[in-house]
């Protein structure tokens, strides 16, 4: 495949915490991950499911790069992946906050976008609760994406120390082992990261700029 030194970042449309309060995308694990590609050199560009400015979570405007990111990056009017082309970039980068555990899994037009790069040679990454993105996503041959790989994601005792475990639609690492992936976890809240050949997946928050720095080891290889 030609390197296009283009990297997109998908995000959550969904912002209700199943009636408890609002979510959206985790806003760290945007904002990191696009400070570690830009400073690479690569462009950076964002889509959602719905399209549109996406519902954020998690915003610490003391941390200078979230501060630089909000400040940079316009994201009211993000394109829905349906009208990305997955040939126009070299990775794809899926971010947490809870909202991806309802929109993630059932958007067949991010699953068809992953998979389209994926087998033309690309790079597949998530952190935290993007690895939703990972749910739904099977392979042309009908098998799931992480069927035999390594990975990480938040893991169930984490969903469970902040007290979502009966909220969230179903637990990320336990459906993500039902479709055969071989997780592993570190205690909560450490930095994870886990690559296996082209797929980079992260634990929490935490691991956001290691799975951009291993993303850009991949696509270095």
């Amino acid at each position: 495949m030609t390197a296009t030194k283009k990297i997109l970042i998908g995000l959550t449309s969904h912002g209700d915490l199943g009636g408890l309060r609002s979510t959206g995308y985790y806003l760290p694990e945007a904002a990191h991950p696009w400070q570690v590609f830009t400073e690479a050199g690569y462009t950076v560009e964002f889509a959602s499911v719905a399209g549109g400015e996406p519902p954020v979570d998690g915003a610490d405007l003391s941390d200078p790069v979230q501060r630089d990111f909000t400040e940079r990056v316009d994201l009211t009017a993000t394109p829905r992946f349906a009208d990305v082309d997955p040939a126009g970039y070299d990775a794809v980068l899926f971010a947490g906050g809870h909202g991806a555990m309802w929109d993630f899994p059932t958007d067949t037009a991010l699953t068809t976008f992953a998979r389209d790069l994926y087998e033309r040679g690309g790079v597949v990454a998530a952190v935290c609760h993007g690895p939703a993105a990972l749910v739904g996503l099977t392979l042309s041959d009908g098998t799931p994406l992480v069927a035999g790989k390594n990975i990480a994601a938040f893991t169930d005792a984490e969903e469970s120390a902040v007290g979502l475990t009966e909220v969230v639609p179903f637990p990320l690492q336990s459906r993500l082992e039902e479709l055969g992936a071989k997780h592993t976890g570190a205690a909560d809240w450490q930095p994870h990261v886990v690559t296996d050949g082209r797929l980079v997946t992260g634990q929490n928050p935490a691991s956001s700029t290691g799975v951009a720095q291993a993303v850009l080891t991949v696509l270095k290889n």
